[in-house]
């Protein structure tokens, strides 16, 4: 793969589920855009999101910090603010390095 990046769109997503379930190509956008939107409300309202196997994101408070305009060098006070953050699950953590779900999931060998 190299430098190349890949980078998955809203489009692709309706695209998906276009070829996977039998709704036509307006849908699958709606379909996708009300996804997208649910995730935006949760977050602005409960300030976190949680989906199982891929990972939960968290809207966390930045308090105000000193900076540097690196224009000018002059120092500057950044402003508070609320920031997303993106913790991935474990599953996807080693699925990203290549272990098996097996490694990931441990198993009870109780022998019943």
């Amino acid at each position: 793969m190299g430098n190349t990046r890949y980078c998955l769109t809203k489009a692709d997503l309706a695209d998906a589920i276009y070829a996977s379930l039998p709704v036509d190509k307006q849908k699958a956008a709606q379909i996708v855009e009300d996804y997208v939107e649910l995730i935006k409300i949760a977050l602005e309202s409960e300030g976190k999101v949680m989906l199982s196997g891929f990972g939960s994101y968290e809207v966390k408070y930045k308090p105000p910090r000193r900076g540097r305009n690196p224009q000018t060098g002059d120092s500057i006070i950044l402003r508070a603010r609320r920031v997303v953050k993106f913790k991935p699950s474990q599953l996807l953590r080693k699925a990203i390095n290549g272990q098996s779900v097996e490694e990931v999931i441990p198993t009870s060998d109780t022998g019943m």
